[in-house]
């Protein structure tokens, strides 16, 4: 991707100035941006970022991706702290999908928590 592409997280930012440092290693400065970079890694198939940036606790072994699965588009819909100077956070979101003919949407309320100036995902109540 080049800075002139639109990122998938929708924030109205280019690829390069919104997630594209924080997959290339730059921490997150709130909950809300590392949501939007986990979203824009699971578009992007980054298993990796998606690993560094699960909190040990709850982290699995691996992340599994479905085949033919594109993630859409992102709507947050509620944030709960999670800024620069927090510890903890929630940020509410759908994350809209398409798979063959199938559309849907996944919405969850997401938990994070910042250690040693590093936010991390918790975990999240899919409702």
């Amino acid at each position: 991707m080049t800075d002139s592409v639109r990122c998938p997280c929708l924030s109205g930012n280019t690829f390069d100035s919104c997630c594209g440092p924080l997959l290339q290693g730059a921490a997150a400065p709130t909950a809300e941006r590392l949501m939007r970079s986990r979203f824009t890694a699971f578009s992007r198939e980054d298993a990796a970022y998606l690993l560094r940036t699960w909190h040990p606790t709850t982290r699995p072994l691996a992340v599994d991706f479905d085949p033919g699965l594109r993630w859409l588009r992102l709507v947050i819909l509620d944030r709960v702290a999670g800024g620069p100077f927090d510890d903890e956070g929630v940020v509410e979101f759908e994350a809209h999908w398409v798979q063959d003919a199938e559309r849907g949407a996944l919405h969850e309320r997401s938990r994070f928590v910042r250690e040693e100036r590093q936010w991390y995902y918790l975990d999240g109540d899919v409702r």
